[in-house]
């Protein structure tokens, strides 16, 4: 069965702002009703999965203004100029003060398909090597080293409650996993 597609009949920008806009869109039902749609609109996400010689994750501990607490994550950020793969880069560097040999996308998904149209896509980052690059002055990270079964358990106990990171993780296990066999670690 092939499910009804609703028809755009017009887009109005509400809002923008420097990383992202809210959007109204009106449409029409098969019917003919129409109805409208509001969503966030972003040019994209990347999040990076450095893995270590030695099989150790790396993720930064940050504070979320909106929860009011502490967050293991990946590091991630918005794409600001459309590219995806620099966008990773940056992120590394800045936020996990690393850089890669090789940088890998394994995979991308959409964070709230509710609510947003953003892409969010996952690479992983091995061959690994101290980098350091100016943060943001509103943003504040602590480095984090541990192994896959450290971060699946935190992450099954909800120490780890982005929902970002998990996503990314189930996109990446098979590839690290892959990876750990190989360097039989």
């Amino acid at each position: 069965m092939s499910l009804k597609k609703l028809e755009t009949l017009s887009t109005k920008l509400l809002l923008k702002n420097p990383y992202w806009e809210y959007k109204l869109d009106n449409y029409t039902l098969p019917g003919g009703q129409t109805g409208e749609y509001h969503y966030v609109h972003t040019p994209g996400a990347a999040m990076v999965i450095p893995v270590h010689d030695d099989g150790t994750l790396v993720l930064v501990k940050q504070f979320r203004y909106l929860w009011k607490k502490e967050s293991m994550e990946f590091a991630c950020g918005g794409v600001k100029d459309g590219d995806f793969l620099s966008t990773a880069k940056n992120e590394l560097s800045e936020e996990a003060q690393l850089a890669a040999r090789d940088l890998r996308q394994v995979g991308e998904f959409n964070p709230f398909n509710g609510a947003t149209d953003e892409i969010c896509r996952v690479y992983l980052a091995t061959g690994l090597s101290k980098a350091t690059r100016e943060r943001d002055a509103s943003e504040e990270f602590e480095v984090l080293r541990m192994s896959v079964a450290e971060f699946e358990d935190l992450a099954g106990k909800g120490t780890i409650w982005d929902g970002m990171t998990l996503a990314g993780w189930m996109l990446a296990r098979r590839s690290v996993s892959a990876l750990l066999k190989e360097k039989r670690l």
